[in-house]
């Protein structure tokens, strides 16, 4: 699907089909209920006479969700698309109201035009045309490899018109072309989550992302094996592939910006990687076992991020470090009351091998340290506690910094991502102490799941280095609530936030 830009335009540009919007005003009477009138103040004289000759006109209050369609003279077919109340509308809004017109129309039309004036927030005609296109490109997603039957759209372009002059055509194509960037990124992120652990799995998966990065400028790639993790002493990771069938892999990306300097800001992306997770010796149940195989959504959303920002050339340099494993069950796979030395040196005690996440990632946050970063971030689905505390819909942020936690809430709050902040304090660090060891892999009880387990990864964070983690365990699959992202599968919440952060750096 294409998506154009007609700019100084006065009349619709496609005869397929061509999109208003409308909205609505409540009013209210004393002892009476609101009642909704439609307001289309804005539309052309022409469109508003066409209008009032179809007969079901006078139901349509343009309230959010409700449309009509009728002709021009010329043939030209019109979707009065319901916004609700102006006033209302903002970014977020935007991404939603295009969503859902998506759904409708790309089956049943081939070029659409779409007449985006009276939704052009505080003048800002670029940013509307980002929150858009940004939306479109992530509602025109399906994951169908694996079926016979593919997804349909018969939709092969959208223009969005505007009265507005022609010198703003151009930012406004940069917008365009930035959330395509952004988009794909999203998309390809998607599509490792929902890739079946059969096909994605330690060795393959870090092949996927070698060829993928040699389409993107400036960027370097590195895979550490087995081999690799023993000389660098990674006790805690390899413990996790201890079980497995396949090699792990530790993925090592550059992006160096071209004008690289001693002050050039360096920021590390460190994705939990766990292509299935069976729990090992301590054994998932069979229904807690299936979608395991969204473990890796971690490196699969600092991925993405990474590949978007690096696309958009942004004057940071960039580490991204991916740790890639199974955790498997065989004879040589960790039992619990293992101990293993952790790169940094540190003992840790495994009381449960189902918490093994923050074993591959404690390790790789060692690592990442010694690159020199400026600051580290760290995605995972870490803590079925996290679901607990923030549901599906907000992800959860920890971190060892204050400003660090800003920058990030400020970026979520750009992009309209859901961002929370927990506390990590000293009790819950005391509590990942062991007795017969510097550290244990879970609490004594299971209460504050999340932190705790953010506290037992501070362990890792070398002196002196901002950090944050980031736990996307409710977030990361199955969004419904949003109508741009599946009602299964993957969803791609918080690469956007991530890439917004980095491009702002």
């Amino acid at each position: 699907m294409e998506l154009k830009l007609a700019f100084n335009q006065t009349t619709p540009v496609s005869t397929d089909l061509h999109v208003v919007a409308a909205f609505s005003k409540s009013t209210e009477a004393k002892g009476k209920k609101s009642t909704q009138s439609l307001v289309n103040g804005h539309w052309s004289k022409e469109l508003k006479e066409a209008f009032l000759k179809v007969n079901s006109n006078s139901s349509f209050t343009g309230s959010q969700g409700q449309s009509v369609l009728f002709p021009l003279e010329n043939g030209t077919m019109v979707y009065a698309l319901g916004c609700g109340e102006k006033n209302k509308i903002k970014r977020e809004s935007l991404r939603k109201i295009m969503a859902n017109l998506f759904k409708k129309i790309k089956d049943s039309h081939s070029n659409v035009s779409f007449d985006i004036d009276a939704l052009i927030i505080k003048k800002d005609v670029t940013g509307t045309i980002d929150a858009l296109a940004e939306s479109l490109y992530m509602t025109n997603y399906a994951f169908d490899k694996y079926l016979t039957k593919k997804a349909t759209c018969k939709l092969e372009s959208i223009t969005f018109q505007t009265t507005e002059k022609k010198t703003k055509q151009k930012s406004a194509e940069k917008s365009l072309e930035n959330a395509k960037i952004i988009g794909d990124a999203v998309a390809f992120g998607r599509d490792l989550v929902n890739e079946p652990p059969n096909v994605l799995f330690s060795t393959s998966y870090s092949k996927i992302i070698e060829k993928d990065v040699k389409n993107i400028k400036r960027v370097k790639f590195k895979a550490l094996g087995k081999a690799d993790l023993k000389k660098e002493k990674m006790g805690m990771f390899l413990s996790v592939n201890a079980g497995s069938a396949h090699e792990p892999r530790l993925v090592h990306l550059t992006y160096a910006p071209a004008k690289l300097t001693k002050k050039t800001k360096h920021i590390a992306l460190v994705g939990k990687g766990l292509t299935f997770d069976t729990g090992g010796y301590s054994l998932k149940p069979g229904g807690s076992m299936m979608n395991m195989k969204y473990d890796m959504a971690g490196s699969a959303t600092m991925y993405a991020a990474f590949r978007a920002a690096a696309m958009l050339q942004p004057n940071v340099k960039i580490t991204c470090i991916l740790g890639m494993t199974d955790n498997a069950v065989n004879e040589h796979a960790t039992m619990p009351d293992s101990i293993v030395t952790a790169r940094n040196g540190k003992t840790v005690e495994i009381l449960n091998t189902d918490a093994e996440g923050r074993l591959v990632l404690g390790d790789c946050l060692d690592y990442a340290c010694d690159q020199k970063p400026n600051v580290v971030i760290d995605a995972a689905t870490l803590t079925g506690a996290c679901l607990v505390a923030l549901g599906t819909e907000v992800c959860a942020l920890m971190s060892n910094s204050k400003k660090l936690s800003a920058d990030l809430l400020k970026s979520s709050d750009s992009v309209d991502e859901k961002l929370w902040e927990l506390p990590i304090i000293d009790e819950w660090r005391d509590d990942m102490k062991s007795n017969i060891a510097d550290l244990k892999n879970i609490g004594s009880t299971r209460f504050a799941g999340t932190p705790k387990a953010a506290a037992f990864l501070q362990e890792f964070v070398q002196e002196g280095v901002d950090w944050a983690h980031l736990d996307i365990a409710g977030v990361g699959d199955s969004a419904k609530h949003l109508p741009y992202c599946p009602s299964k599968g993957a969803s791609g919440i918080m690469v956007r936030s991530l890439v917004h952060y980095m491009t702002n750096a």
